[in-house]
């Protein structure tokens, strides 16, 4: 009813690549999932934490200890049975990063938490003149989410953004998409805190953005 039948085919014909089903990354892929696009490969390494719990869409009691991207797998499945769905069990680094290439992807998504393996992904899909967009910080604060897209040369108060920012001049990144907030974290100190929604709210932010992109395409 939104977006007619020609942009419902331009959905269910893309495919994307989401690097972290995690907090935001997890809701970036039920989204997806949720709004036709008709393959999707997610690419984690880790397991199911009861740390999980309070922001992963994917993790439940009885999911804990299981590998995510299977986790996350059988979720969309449950969701959008057609969904093409291949579940990469991996950790990206500058070492490993030709072999998630190997297809072409109308857009990668960067959901990423390590800067250097954040970076590896960033600069390679900006050699290669792939379109990416990256998550900056999203934990930390408790106050009302205010995500906001743009590209990472325009970031302020985020001490994610602020290093990859940085790093992109180093390298030579003229230019990244990126989703992140203004607000200040009430805490800087690590281990980083993260309440249900901010996450939440920064994947449905970056779902939207992959949406329209695709359907302007």
């Amino acid at each position: 009813l939104l977006v007619g039948e020609e942009n419902i085919n331009k959905l269910s014909n893309s495919k994307v690549i989401i690097f972290g089903v995690g907090g935001v990354g997890g809701y970036v892929l039920e989204m997806l999932a949720r709004s036709g696009v008709g393959s999707i490969d997610i690419v984690d390494f880790d397991v199911v934490d009861t740390t999980n719990l309070n922001r992963q869409i994917i993790s439940t009691i009885k999911n804990i200890g299981k590998i995510k991207v299977d986790v996350a797998k059988e979720r969309v499945l449950s969701i959008n049975p057609n969904l093409k769905v291949n579940a990469i069990n991996n950790r990206v680094s500058e070492e490993n990063i030709d072999e998630f290439f190997k297809n072409n992807y109308d857009i990668a998504v960067d959901c990423i938490d390590s800067v250097k393996d954040k970076m590896a992904l960033i600069e390679y899909c900006y050699k290669n003149n792939i379109k990416i967009i990256s998550s900056m910080g999203a934990g930390n604060r408790i106050d009302i989410p205010d995500y906001i897209i743009t590209d990472i040369h325009k970031t302020s108060y985020d001490k994610l953004a602020k290093t990859i920012r940085k790093q992109c001049c180093e390298r030579g990144i003229k230019k990244l998409t990126v989703c992140y907030t203004k607000q200040q974290p009430i805490r800087n100190e690590k281990p980083v805190g993260s309440i249900s929604y901010h996450p939440a709210m920064c994947g449905i932010k970056i779902a939207s953005y992959v949406t329209t992109e695709l359907i302007k395409n």
